[in-house]
C-alpha cells in the first residue's frame, strides 16, 4: 500500500532539527514524502556574515531533503519570524491546494499523514505554532472528503528531558509527560544518516551542534502526539 507524508514546517531545518529519524525511517521502508517550508530561514543565524541568508538556507534544504528521501520539496515564501493569523489562514489554503493537487494521481487506497511541530510551537517559536494550526486546518478540511487522509504527528520534546520552562529566548513549554506522547519512533540506527542531514544545515551550524549534542545517544528518537 502507498503511504503519502507530507511534512510541514516553518524553517529550513525544523525537521533535520526535529524528527529526521522518523521522516528518514519512513522513506527507507517506502514511503512517499512532501516535504513543505514556509519560510527561508532569513532570520536565522549568520556567522558568516553571508549577504542572502536565505537563499543559501534553502540551498541547505534542498541538500537535507534529497538526504531524507523526499520527493519533492516546497517553499512558500512567508517572512521568517513574522508569520501570523493571516498568514496561518493563507497558508492552511495553499495546504489545501497543494494536497490535493498531489494527491490527484495517488491510488484510491493510498494512507496518507501529515507531520509538524508541536502545536505549543515546540522551542515556543511563534512560525513552529502557525505551521501547525496551518497544516492542522489543512489536515481536517482535507478529511471531510478525502478518506484516504488517516492521522496527523505532531513531533514533541518529552518531559523527562525537558522539565521545566524555558526563558532563555522565548518562552518555551516543558516537554510532554509520557501519557501526552502517542507514539515513540526508535531511528537511532540511523545515526550517521541523521548526523549528516543535521550538518547540512552549515549556515545553523551552532543549532545543529546543540541538537546533535543534546540528543547524545538518543539522536533519532522521536516523540509524537497523534491525531487522527
Amino acid at each position: 500500500m502507498t503511504k503519502i507524508i507530507f511534512g510541514i514546517f516553518a524553517h529550513p531545518d525544523d525537521e533535520a532539527f526535529g524528527p529526521s529519524g522518523a521522516l528518514l525511517k519512513e522513506t527507507r521502508a517506502g514511503s512517499q514524502l512532501h516535504l513543505i517550508t514556509l519560510t527561508n530561514g532569513d532570520a536565522g543565524t549568520n556567522p558568516d556574515a553571508i549577504e542572502k541568508l536565505g537563499e543559501v538556507r534553502l540551498r541547505e534544504w534542498q541538500e537535507a531533503s534529497k538526504l531524507l528521501g523526499a520527493t519533492t520539496a516546497h517553499h512558500f515564501g512567508y517572512k521568517d519570524g513574522q508569520l501570523n493569523n493571516l498568514a496561518m489562514i493563507e497558508i492552511g489554503d495553499r495546504l489545501v491546494q497543494l494536497v490535493a493537487d498531489t494527491l490527484k494521481d495517488a491510488p484510491v487506497d493510498a494512507t496518507v499523514e501529515f507531520m509538524t511541530l508541536d502545536l505549543n510551537g515546540y522551542t515556543g517559536h511563534i512560525d513552529h505554532i502557525v505551521a501547525a494550526r496551518a497544516a492542522c486546518f489543512a489536515f481536517y478540511r482535507l478529511k471531510q472528503s478525502d478518506s484516504r487522509l488517516s492521522r496527523i504527528r505532531f513531533a514533541c520534546l518529552p518531559a523527562r528531558d525537558y522539565s521545566t520552562q524555558n526563558t532563555d529566548w522565548i518562552f518555551m513549554e516543558k516537554g510532554r509527560e509520557t501519557d501526552e506522547i502517542d507514539e515513540v519512533i526508535d531511528a537511532r540506527d540511523l545515526r550517521e544518516e541523521l548526523v549528516a542531514i543535521a550538518r547540512t544545515h552549515r549556515t545553523q551550524r551552532a543549532d545543529g551542534e546543540y541538537f546533535l549534542k543534546t540528543n547524545g545517544d538518543n539522536l533519532g528518537l522521536n516523540y509524537f502526539i497523534v491525531r487522527s
